[in-house]
């Protein structure tokens, strides 16, 4: 797994507004340099309603990404997921869009 790669995840249930259940994630770190049991991930949602919140981004589907969607990406539910819940890999993200995640992380003050 690689920053930027988009691989189907099944994140837990949980409580709240955070994300669950099988969906698309970006890898928001590069495993090829430290193996760890964690991935930092951006979980993907189809909720439009979402963008409304400011740490968002809506990726439009390519044959790159592998979305068959419009899936905005939560930046603000950045967060670490155990490696055994990743499924396969869907694609990765078009340089424009990693470009936009990276400027909104820097806002947040997460960048990888």
């Amino acid at each position: 797994m690689k920053y930027g790669d988009v691989f189907w995840v099944s994140l837990p249930e949980r409580e709240g507004r955070e994300q669950s259940g099988r969906r698309p994630a970006i890898v928001w770190q590069d495993t090829t340099i430290f193996s760890l049991p964690t991935v930092l991930i951006i979980p993907l949602t189809a909720q439009t309603a979402t963008l409304r919140f400011l740490a968002t981004l809506a990726i439009q589907p390519t044959s790159r990404n592998g979305l068959s969607a419009l899936s905005i990406a939560l930046v603000f539910q950045l967060g670490a997921c155990d490696v055994n819940r990743f499924r396969s890999q869907i694609g990765e993200l078009d340089d424009p869009d990693l470009q936009a995640l990276q400027r909104l992380a820097k806002q947040l003050q997460c960048l990888p």
